[in-house]
């Protein structure tokens, strides 16, 4: 598709988990090798395109499952980005947190790997917007009983 024919409103749609392990305050982190897409892509937080007609949400479990084995509940949307170097892109990353399943690494992902919050700037080789790093600076700072 030629997406310089569009000046706006076109979008391939890309749900993300922010998977977030509040008793041991760690995020869920997968490793992907050789992106067909995004060729500088490594490390990311799980998630997908969800499928046609499928309630995003729903895509967004269902591509956790896959590539990490893990049960999650969506709990909030956190923040919606658009990529104004790659302009076809929106990501909705969401808030989740794992309810079952087993940590085991699946389609894409070649390892899974729980960090502290804020250690993403340490694997991510993709930009990682202010927004998700303040996020992420306050679940870090957070405790839970």
């Amino acid at each position: 598709m030629d997406w310089a024919q569009f000046d706006r409103g076109v979008y391939l749609v890309n749900v993300l988990g922010i998977v977030y392990d509040v008793r041991n305050n760690l995020i869920l982190i997968g490793r992907r090798e050789q992106d067909p897409h995004i060729k500088e892509l490594s490390w990311c937080f799980p998630g997908g395109r969800p499928k046609y007609g499928e309630d995003l949400e729903e895509g967004l479990k269902r591509e956790i499952r896959t590539k990490t084995g893990l049960d999650v509940r969506v709990n909030k949307l956190i923040f919606a980005r658009a990529y104004p170097e790659r302009k076809e892109f929106l990501s909705l990353f969401y808030e989740c947190e794992v309810i079952g399943g087993e940590l085991k690494a699946g389609e894409l992902f070649v390892e899974c790997k729980w960090i502290a919050p804020t250690a993403v700037s340490e694997y991510f080789t993709t930009s990682i917007h202010p927004k998700i790093m303040n996020y992420l600076r306050a679940i870090e700072k957070a405790t839970y009983p």
